[in-house]
């Protein structure tokens, strides 16, 4: 069954992630997906494209630690997630992560890859992979203190905490955060206004904002690589598959 369901509509494609089994946890099957959406959007006319869940109080739970415990570090040098989430940094007209729930780990990552973020209010956000043994690599550790400063990212990649809504709005790394119902709503709103101005000037715009990135995801992928490898991940990785599968 596909995990990404696409809607295209005047001014904006509808990138929907349908994999409740594992609360949108992301695995190599969504990311071959979602490249795919990106290869034929691009190709399309312009539009923004939003990404939101079709899960229940959720937008993406992190990666599938059942398959991130046995990948090694060729595969952290394949930068598998950060490969994705560059391509989506770089897609040629704005975008919007529509969250509603939990965006932990990699999902946080992959909504910070978006210009823009807009949360219900029962939004949780954070970077828990220190607890696994491995590293916020596909953009955590640059785009985080970018968004919210050097501190708040300190704070949330040390220790593991989960913010809620208003928290992450005050700290910068959400644009809006509206109630559940009208969290979508909130962002075709913002779509009609940016499709008022000039496709082409968004798209330069868009390449001239990026020049100011941080170029880490280089060290990122070598960290990784180390990581991966490691007796302390595959250990971490595989307490929190056991305590999951205790729970049900």
């Amino acid at each position: 069954m596909p995990t990404v369901r696409t809607t295209y509509r005047d001014n904006a494609i509808l990138v929907g992630l349908d994999k409740p089994e594992k609360r949108n946890a992301i695995d190599q099957q969504m990311i071959d997906e979602l490249h795919a959406v990106l290869d034929d959007a691009v190709r399309e006319e312009p539009r923004v494209l939003v990404l939101y869940s079709m899960v229940e109080n959720v937008f993406v739970s992190g990666a599938d630690i059942s398959e991130l415990i046995d990948r090694d570090a060729d595969s952290a040098m394949r930068s598998i997630n950060a490969g994705l989430f560059e391509k989506l940094e770089r897609f040629r007209w704005p975008t919007i992560a529509v969250i509603d729930g939990y965006a932990l780990g990699g999902g946080c990552e992959l909504s910070m890859a978006c210009d823009f973020r807009i949360a219900s209010a029962r939004s949780r956000f954070g970077q828990p992979e220190l607890n696994l043994g491995i590293l916020a690599g596909a953009g955590g550790n640059w785009r985080l203190s970018q968004l919210v400063g050097i501190a708040m990212a300190r704070r949330l990649l040390y220790t593991g905490e989960i913010i809620d809504a208003a928290t992450a709005l005050s700290a910068g790394l959400v644009d809006y955060v509206y109630p559940a119902e009208e969290v979508m709503d909130a962002a075709l709103r913002m779509i009609d206004d940016i499709a008022k101005r000039s496709w082409r000037a968004l798209e330069l715009t868009k390449l001239s904002l990026g020049l100011n990135r941080q170029p880490t995801t280089t060290l990122d992928i070598v960290s990784q690589a180390l990581l991966f490898e490691s007796s302390d991940k595959k250990f971490r990785m595989q307490s929190f598959l056991d305590r999951k599968k205790a729970k049900g």
